[in-house]
């Protein structure tokens, strides 16, 4: 074999070990950006993306499923609640307390108190805001979570205080026989009675 052929040899082995290397670096990359449980397709976004849905009613455990919208969900826990009691409880039982852009710095939400109580989420603060008020209300906010199976339920119990979470799944309306019913909030803007989501949660992972 001439050198001229081994030369020859050896470039096309190192080309191939590149292409083989380029390709191996570019999926690790890919799975670092979508790991097991998420797709690209996803619409994570700095704020809560909303969107229309004909999904149609649905039954658990006798009461009525309405979904609203579609909905999902990159945020900061600020804080968790568990419920026992309660129509509300038969399908939620924990409450997260979500904040995103701003709200989701520490630095930020480390100067408010934050607390839960009653399917309620508060802050308060000294002096004055580390934010403006509004802001506050438009990028944080409390959210029922009604796991959608017994895997969205385990990941739910361990998401703790101070975790990035990402949720999709739907806001919805539940309805019982009896005329109860517990509407989820379709605007992030709002504050007080009723502003809360109640959300069916398709999936839910929470980050390192």
């Amino acid at each position: 074999m001439s050198l001229s052929t081994v030369v020859k040899i050896a470039i096309a082995l190192l080309i191939a070990f590149f292409a083989i290397e380029k390709l191996r670096v570019h999926r690790a990359d890919q799975r670092l950006r979508n790991p097991v449980g998420t797709t690209q397709q996803q619409p994570f976004a700095d704020t809560p993306v909303q969107t229309a849905t004909r999904d149609a009613p649905f039954v658990r455990q006798g009461y009525e499923i309405k979904p609203l919208a579609n909905f999902a969900v990159r945020a900061r826990v600020l804080s968790r609640e568990d419920y026992s009691l309660g129509k509300e409880a038969d399908l939620s039982r924990t409450d997260l307390a979500l904040g995103w852009q701003r709200m989701a710095d520490p630095a930020v939400y480390g100067l408010l108190r934050i607390s839960q109580g009653g399917r309620w989420y508060r802050y308060f603060w000294r002096d004055q805001p580390p934010i403006p008020l509004q802001e506050i209300i438009e990028s944080s906010a409390n959210m029922h979570m009604i796991a959608a199976d017994a895997t969205v339920e385990r990941a739910l119990a361990k998401v703790r205080k101070g975790q990035w979470v990402r949720i999709t799944g739907k806001l919805v309306e539940v309805s019982h026989a009896s005329g109860w019913r517990w509407t989820s909030s379709l605007t992030r803007t709002d504050s007080g009675a009723s502003a809360c989501e109640l959300v069916w949660v398709d999936s839910l992972q929470v980050e390192d």
